[in-house]
């Protein structure tokens, strides 16, 4: 297991697709208690959306707002995920090239 107080995401999770090419992926380098607490963040708007779409009828605009927060909150949460079940070894940062 990696060091908890150390680990950083990897940066090997990608978010919202256009087409079969992922358009963002979550940045390598952050300490996870850091990206973690923007999951937080980003899902608690998300389910502000969600509520919001649940009684506007009249537009979809705050559905998918809450669609795409979910994905990126996703997909730090599956990045940090990825840190902490890998070998210490196989969870260092990607250098930017």
């Amino acid at each position: 297991m990696t060091e908890h107080s150390e680990a950083k995401t990897i940066g090997y999770t990608p978010c919202l697709y256009c087409a079969d090419d992922p358009l963002f992926h979550v940045s390598a380098g952050v300490p996870i208690s850091k990206a973690l607490a923007q999951a937080s963040d980003l899902l608690f708007l998300a389910k502000s959306f969600a509520e919001d779409a649940a009684y506007a009828k009249d537009t979809d605009r705050h559905a998918w707002a809450a669609h795409y927060l979910t994905a990126m909150g996703k997909a730090v949460i599956d990045d940090v995920v990825k840190v902490l079940t890998q070998p210490p070894q196989a969870a260092t940062p990607q250098t930017a090239e």
